[in-house]
Parts: structure tokens; sequence; C-alpha cells
């Protein structure tokens, strides 16, 4: 059973109120502005942030054309729809558990007979691809979904090509608010909008995560600043819209505010086979 109540309440709002479709219809993660002072916070302005930070992934997994990539976690295949129109000669994979959004990433893509793509319903701690067949594995704003991130690791490693690389995009704690994370709140406060999120992986954890799995090599990129106008553009959204909901408030109001205090940063984490 997936529990996800940001997706349930998404995809409600995008058939029934158009204004959604522009700037959540296609990506469903944070924006990525290189001048984060000079964000204007509309729609537009959002939804180049949106993917802005998808290329700045792909470029730090080093795509190249030809390669066989694996977006796990694909939402609505925005960064799948990046691919096909940046790069050429691809074999692309979206595998996702909901359903519901392979069925919207299908919409965002097309069928180029030089760079095909398969939307797989599956788990992400259970990957259904070969040993040695995937040269990428991208996995976007998803990872603290996963109920094992080590399985998560090893799976990728099996999948993974020699010289194949992991790219993901974590929220990322300081080691002393890392058990704090754990704290179960009461009602409405321990409602997860954002379904069950695990955000108690600090650097170190996962530098000893990859050395323990067998991975070799690492890059690591802090982006906060770049992408906190995100939220700001979410609260403007949410008024035009009409969105209200007291979950989704305290929750991204918390994450707003211990990101801009320097105790939650937004990386991008590269690991090679």
């Amino acid at each position: 059973m997936v529990n996800l109540p940001y997706f349930d309440t998404l995809l409600k709002l995008l058939a029934q109120d158009r204004l959604v479709e522009k700037p959540f219809g296609k990506h469903v993660h944070w924006g990525f502005w290189d001048q984060p002072e000079q964000a204007t916070l509309s729609t537009d302005d959002f939804i180049q942030a949106t993917e802005n930070l998808t290329c700045k992934l792909c470029a730090f997994a080093e795509i190249n054309d030809g390669m066989t990539v694996l977006d796990v976690g694909c939402g609505f295949g925005g960064t799948l729809a990046y691919l096909q129109e940046t790069y050429s000669n691809l074999k692309l994979y979206g595998l996702n558990l909901d359903i519901r959004q392979l069925y919207r990433a299908k919409n965002n893509l097309l069928q180029i007979p030089d760079s095909p793509y398969l939307l797989v319903n599956g788990n992400a701690c259970s990957l259904p691809f070969p040993d040695q067949s995937i040269n990428c594995v991208l996995a976007v704003e998803c990872i603290f979904h996963f109920p094992d991130r080590a399985l998560f690791f090893q799976e990728v490693f099996r999948v993974l090509k020699p010289g194949g690389t992991l790219v993901f995009s974590d929220f990322v704690p300081k080691p002393w608010l890392a058990p704090l994370t754990q704290i179960k709140l009461p009602r409405p406060f321990g409602f997860h909008f954002y379904g069950h999120c695990q955000f108690d992986f600090t650097v170190e954890k996962y530098r000893n995560l990859a050395k323990e799995t067998g991975f070799s090599e690492k890059n690591e990129l802090d982006i906060t600043l770049n992408t906190l106008p995100t939220y700001r553009f979410l609260r403007r959204f949410a008024r035009d819209v009409g969105f209200y909901n007291v979950s989704a408030i305290m929750e991204t109001t918390t994450a707003e505010l211990v990101s801009r205090l320097g105790w939650l940063d937004y990386l991008i984490l590269s690991y090679r086979k």
C-alpha cells in the first residue's frame, strides 16, 4: 500500500485546477536558482528553476549520449523528459511504486526511436533490472521515502555497470539534528503530508554506507541557498489557488526554518562503482 498524501492532494488539484498543471504537471521537486536573491517567484520562474535542478543533477552525474539511465522515483517524468530533450541515443527507465505517477509520466514523454523509455512499477529496494545493466541511477528527492537506504545502495551497486554512478539529492541534517527528526509528534503535527520521510541520514552516514557497499568515489554539492526560494513560491502559489492544509504548512515551514538556519542542507551526492 503506497501512502503518499502529498501526491493524493497534488493529483486531485491537477484534475481540478488548470493553474496547478503548469508548475507541477512535469516536475515535482524543489527548484534551483543560480542567483536566488533575484528569484521573481512567478510561475515561469519556478518552472525554470525546477528544470535547472534537473540540469544540475544530470551534469553532476556526467551523463553522456549513449548511456542507459534509470530514474528511481521518477515522479511525473520530468527528469526523463529532460534527458530525452538534451541527450541522444539513451536507453531510459523510470521506476515508481505509484502507478498513478507513471500514467502521468507517460504523457510527458515522447516515443523517440534513438532514446526509448520504459516505465516500471517497482520497488527501489528491489530493482527489477539485471546485474551490471545501468550506467547511471538517479534518485531526485525520493531517497528519504525508502524504507532501507542500505538495501537501496546494494541494489544500485548490483545493477550498475563498472564505472557507473549513483546520483541523488536529499535533505541532509547536521549530526546533532538527526536524532530530533525521529521524534513522533501528535496530530495534526505528526501527520505526514509528504509521506513517511526519514531525514536522519547525515553526510557521514552516507559516506560510510557508500564505502561499505563498495562505491569508490564520491562527490558532494551543497545547493541549499539555491533552493530556498522554493519555499516562498510554495506559499504564494498555495494562496493563489486557495490551498490550505495544516500539516503541509507545518512541515514546509519547519523545513524552511531549519534550512535557513543551516541545520538542514539540500545536497546532491554522487558515488561511483
